[in-house]
């Protein structure tokens, strides 16, 4: 990854965070969805610079960062157009080169945890043609647990419903892979970190 273009989200009173994530993360996965290849794979890579994980705060910050190998592909993804309807809320910074000094590398990816027995019970009922009832059954003695990683509310544009994308970071030391998800995310490929 040898460029990079950064947006930087303005919450006001009004519009906090949490909703400006939803909304520009949502634009964002629409821009990468369009540049995406015939394997579903995007040349772009996301990461967040201020995120934070810790047992009673965990947050992504108010910045993401794009990287993509060249110029020309963040040129063609264009976020300042993707983004142009959330102007009064975001900034987004001209393509830079990645400095040469780096902290290491990141994997950003999708953590999909078992959060709820309820959530687990309705998936196993539509995937086993059970009723909602007979499969909550099969959750009865789970514990629920409570999850650190943060995440950004979406809704599904196919299907209508809204959940959370839990994104989780791992440092490395060295670049592994460049393509990505629709999401910009990868259980593989790095991100420089800086």
């Amino acid at each position: 990854m040898r460029c990079y273009c950064e947006i930087i989200l303005l919450p006001t009173p009004e519009v906090n965070l949490n909703f400006l994530w939803s909304k520009v993360f949502q634009q964002i996965h629409l821009g990468l969805v369009e540049i995406q290849d015939d394997k579903d794979q995007v040349p772009i890579g996301v990461s967040f610079p201020e995120y934070v994980i810790s047992e009673k705060c965990s947050v992504l910050g108010g910045k993401c960062r794009l990287f993509a190998q060249d110029e020309a592909t963040l040129s063609r993804f264009d976020a300042a157009k993707w983004l142009n309807r959330l102007s009064d809320y975001v900034h987004c910074s001209s393509i830079r080169p990645v400095p040469r000094k780096l902290k290491g590398y990141a994997i950003y990816h999708r953590q999909q945890p078992k959060t709820s027995k309820e959530r687990l019970a309705r998936r196993y009922a539509v995937r086993h043609n059970e009723s909602y009832d007979e499969a909550l059954l099969r959750y009865n003695d789970m514990v629920h647990k409570s999850i650190t990683t943060p995440f950004i509310r979406l809704k599904s544009l196919s299907s209508g419903q809204v959940f959370c994308l839990w994104i989780k970071k791992t440092m490395l030391s060295e670049h592994l892979g460049a393509t990505y998800n629709s999401y910009g995310l990868s259980a593989q490929a790095t991100v420089p970190e800086f």
